[in-house]
């Protein structure tokens, strides 16, 4: 990679990224540029920012050759993918599909997806199901942004923050709420016909306390996650459950199954309390039916999550024990994501039929077309959630595989400094004759003081670029935004999202000048290697 050294000249080298633009500057106009005045620059280098062919590097191919070669607009683009961010452990169901949207900010300032991005490799346990987003950057977000999670998670309304996690009811949990009152409540009218229409209060009551024990299964991940070190950035309480967002992957096989085994373990406790809570109780009572259901529902919570597919649960532990086999966590992923498929399969045919033959209760002469249709739709919504996020997990796999490919020193740009009056035109023709690709402001002494928007340049008329100084194009430089040339894989992309920008000077350890990091050739670098088979 050609750099410049702490000196401020270019080092010598041929090994910048071929596939990205020099400075960009817009293809000449077609009239003659006005002659600039005589007090302007001279016209022979300032006026059209490129050396004379006496110039040694003239041959050399510079900002203006690459970018008539590479137009900007060739960056590509991305919209509609989402950062990979999360692996789930969904309580009591699944995961709304797509999990959260990404948010971005304008095209000048760099804002990726909240969730999940391309950088941000997020663990998120559910109980029922899991779900994963898939990986790059969100949709709306601005070309040569870095991925990066929002700011606040966000999600629903916040009920606390047990553990410094936030607790966060999506507005479908009032519609599962709402479908379990109607159906729990049709059900007490059978049992306790004399509650009338009470009933619909006790069936509330019912949805209340069963994704408390949601929650409680969640809590199980999350105090495990933090046990181990690994941050927590929410907990969601939706439609088919509940979800944890883990923002780091267990560094061992044995903690991949105890922060999976843990929420299944949980929810089997609570069907035991709940069966102890029965005994002085009598079963015709209203307590007695809530405590009957509540024991039944953590156990169907328990039994489906250790199914061992992923998303679930019991895939995760699956994925730990092939990867303390293999030594490999890609293959582990690979064989459980496979049988979470064929488990997707397995319930979209199995559940309606076992359930037209008795085998979960009921009996044939009891079933109705109605009941059918609805076995049915719920057996395909499950399968669809299973199947996407056995897919998901194996997208998830396979970026964090291909992060470490992203480096800091590979991607880095040459970059020429210039002090902060020096005009634009002057600066190009000097970034050309040094075949470097960005430029640094530095003061007399030669300390950076700000880098040069590859944006900005480009919008400035060529006949404009002997009069504009290359300060008025400039970015000022904060410590976020000085990145060690050693940084790669998941510490780099953390790095660029904790200081969104452009632009970034990139510094050897002894505080040398490396050169200019850009964002839109981290993205570019991110999606080449995610289009790569694993």
């Amino acid at each position: 990679m050609d750099v410049s050294g702490a000196s401020g000249q270019p080092r010598s080298g041929d090994d910048q990224p071929t596939d990205h633009p020099a400075v960009p500057t817009p293809p000449p106009p077609a009239a003659e540029a006005p002659a600039p005045t005589e007090d302007g620059p001279d016209t022979d280098t300032a006026a059209t920012g490129t050396p004379d062919s006496n110039t040694p590097d003239s041959n050399t191919p510079g900002p203006e050759a690459a970018r008539a070669e590479e137009p900007e607009d060739e960056t590509p683009d991305t919209t509609g993918t989402t950062a990979p961010e999360t692996e789930t452990h969904e309580a009591g169901g699944a995961d709304e599909a797509g999990g959260d949207k990404a948010e971005a900010d304008g095209a000048k300032t760099p804002e990726g997806p909240r969730d999940t991005a391309a950088a941000d490799t997020h663990e998120t346990h559910r109980t029922l199901a899991h779900t994963e987003p898939p990986t790059g950057p969100a949709p709306g977000m601005a070309k040569g942004e870095p991925p990066r999670p929002p700011k606040e998670p966000g999600g629903g309304i916040l009920m606390g923050r047990p553990f410094g996690v936030p607790v966060y009811v999506a507005p479908s949990w009032f519609l599962v709420a709402a479908l379990i009152t109607w159906v729990f409540g049709g059900q007490l009218d059978r049992v306790l016909p004399e509650l009338g229409a009470a009933r619909y209060l006790v069936s509330l009551f019912f949805a209340v306390a069963f994704y408390a024990s949601v929650l409680v299964h969640e809590l199980a991940h999350t105090v495990a996650a933090i046990r181990f070190k690994l941050p927590v950035r929410r907990i969601q309480l939706q439609f088919f459950g509940g979800v944890s967002e883990i923002e780091k992957e267990a560094e061992t096989p044995g903690r991949e199954f105890v922060l999976a085994f843990v929420g299944p373990l949980l929810s089997l406790v609570l069907a035991g309390l709940f069966y102890l809570a029965m005994k002085p109780v009598q079963p015709g009572t209203v307590p007695g039916v809530l405590l009957a259901g509540l024991m039944v529902s953590n156990l169907i919570v328990a039994a489906f999550n250790l199914l061992p597919g992923l998303p679930l649960d019991g895939g995760r532990m699956l994925r730990a024990v092939v990867w303390k086999i293999t030594g490999k966590p890609m293959s582990g992923t690979v064989a459980a994501a496979w049988v979470g498929r064929a488990l997707a399969v397995a319930v979209l045919v199995g559940l309606p039929l076992l359930n037209s033959s008795g085998g979960l209760g009921g009996g044939t002469e009891e079933s109705g077309g109605m009941d059918t249709v609805t076995d049915a739709l719920l057996a395909a919504i499950l399968a669809a959630i299973i199947w996407t996020g056995a897919g998901n997990s194996l997208r998830m796999a396979r970026l964090r595989e291909h992060l470490p490919e992203l480096r800091a020193r590979t991607l880095t740009r040459r970059a020429v400094p210039v002090e902060t009056d020096t005009p634009l035109s002057e600066a190009l023709r000097r970034a050309n004759a040094a075949g470097a690709r960005a430029l640094v402001v530095v003061d007399a002494d030669g300390h950076p003081l700000s880098l040069v928007r590859e944006s900005a340049i480009v919008g400035v008329p060529e006949h404009r670029r002997p009069w504009v100084p290359v300060s008025g194009l400039a970015q000022d430089l904060t410590d976020d935004m000085r990145v060690s040339a050693e940084l790669s894989g998941e510490e780099l992309l953390d790095a660029l999202r904790a200081a969104p920008a452009t632009e970034y000077l990139v510094v050897e350890n002894t505080g040398e000048i490396y050169g200019v990091l850009s964002a839109a050739d981290v993205e570019r670098a991110f999606v080449k290697a995610m289009a790569r088979p694993s």
